[in-house]
């Protein structure tokens, strides 16, 4: 609840329902429109306080860090999704492939030995 968490980060509740209207943390609601905050409500609080308090950074900027954080957050992400989706690849044409070069950017004919004596 507002009152738990404004006295938890020494925080007036007026800050919480600016962080709100902002749009920098969205608590979820209960039947009674309570808000409800959740652990990452709590985490992403305690980012925009360290932001405030230790680096002076305003609310715009705010706004601005955490927007990027959540493009970085998405872009690793599909950047995990793309790498898996590569190895999986990879490891099913390899389980595939009878001939070691099946699948080779450049395939080399198979070598005949031929031995000489001295």
């Amino acid at each position: 609840m507002i009152s738990a968490v404004a006295e938890m980060y020494d925080i007036h509740p007026q800050t919480l329902r600016l962080y709100e209207r902002e749009g920098l943390l969205i608590p979820s609601r209960s039947d009674g429109n309570t808000r409800l905050y959740t652990q990452e409500d709590l985490e992403q609080l305690e980012t925009i306080l360290n932001l405030t308090r230790e680096l002076g950074v305003n609310l715009a900027g705010i706004d601005i860090i955490m927007n990027m954080r959540r493009r970085m957050r998405q872009m690793q992400e599909e950047m995990q999704a793309f790498v898996d989706y590569v190895q999986k690849e990879f490891v099913d044409r390899a389980g595939q492939s009878h001939d070691g070069n099946q699948n080779a950017l450049v395939r080399i004919p198979a070598v005949h030995l031929i031995r000489t004596r001295k």
